[in-house]
């Protein structure tokens, strides 16, 4: 049983399990069993060139982010799960939360947060109900987002990134991701507004 489960190793699924992860020695999250599904697939950070984003030299590529993102995640937060070679198919309802199916296990949870991409490709049963015309994009390209209220879907379900409705813009992602780790940590936290900083001493 996890207590969160992150569906997509893009810019938004790798920001929300980094912040997730440096809480650890929080004594409201050091118990929690926390992990990511990393399909990177479908990621447009396979093709990404970032000259315009503050923080990363000019001409760093999306790929070597998404390779270097899971890596800082295992160096620094190994307690993070990492699932790789994995597809989900199906997330559905259960009385104690969520069931999170793929293409080889079958997982448990208490909250997910889906952090795929917005491309109308995107075909996770049981979340159809959610499925509108993405709002901030044209429409011609056919986006889709999962109709939420400030990243939440219904209670405990999440969505992180474009498919929330966000622009596609790394950083506008990456901070989506990071949102909804805060909003998850607050909730593990009694409702206490809660951040994660690290600071030089």
């Amino acid at each position: 049983m996890f207590d969160a489960l992150i569906v997509g190793g893009g810019a938004a699924g790798l920001s929300c399990a980094l912040v997730l992860g440096s809480a650890k020695e929080k004594t409201f999250a050091n118990d929690k069993r926390i992990g990511i599904i990393v399909h990177q697939k479908t990621s447009h950070l396979q093709t990404a060139l970032f000259n315009n984003v503050l923080g990363l030299t000019p001409g760093t590529t999306g790929a070597s982010i998404l390779e270097s993102g899971k890596q800082k995640l295992l160096d620094l937060y190994p307690h993070i799960e990492q699932i790789e070679k994995e597809k989900v198919l199906e997330i559905s309802k259960t009385n104690f939360g969520f069931e999170v199916k793929t293409n080889k296990k079958t997982y448990q949870t208490r909250i997910v947060v889906v952090a795929v991409g917005y491309t109308n490709l995107m075909r996770i049963k049981g979340l159809e109900r959610y499925v509108e015309a993405h709002p901030r994009d044209v429409v011609e390209k056919e986006r889709i987002w999962l109709k939420n209220t400030d990243h939440l879907i219904e209670e405990n379900l999440y969505v992180a990134g474009t498919l929330a409705g966000w622009r596609s813009q790394f950083a506008i992602a990456s901070g989506s991701g990071a949102h909804v780790a805060t909003d998850i940590l607050t909730l593990w936290n009694n409702g206490k507004h809660t951040k994660v900083h690290d600071k030089i001493e």
